[in-house]
């Protein structure tokens, strides 16, 4: 999958995301299906993210933010099931991406 591809996926997803996220406290009928949309397309991103020829620190990385994505689809089980510890899995990925965010190394300059 290219890059743009990538892109534009988890783009989308993430606005699908935030819309089951935040559309659970007005609709609790439609909003699981937004969130597990945004959430398998997450983890899709996340999966198909090239990890060849990077070092074994971005490969940890991208592995924390595939445990992320996985912690999202299982919350979207949860809400499924109209029970509130997806807010748990929820946080506990959000926190993981946090973590990648910052600790993730932002040398592009050196790759070129």
């Amino acid at each position: 999958m290219n890059q743009r591809l990538r892109t534009i996926l988890f783009l989308v997803s993430a606005l699908l995301l935030l819309a089951g996220a935040t559309l659970y406290i007005i609709d609790q009928a439609i909003s699981p299906y937004l969130f597990a949309v945004g959430a398998a397309g997450l983890t899709l991103g996340y999966a198909t993210e090239p990890t060849k020829e990077t070092d074994l620190r971005k490969k940890r990385l991208q592995r924390y933010n595939l445990i992320a994505g996985i912690l999202m689809i299982a919350a979207s089980m949860l809400m499924f099931n109209n029970r509130n510890e997806w807010i748990l899995c929820l946080s506990i990925s959000a926190f993981l991406q946090l973590y990648v965010a910052f600790v993730y190394p932002k040398d592009d300059k050196k790759e070129k």
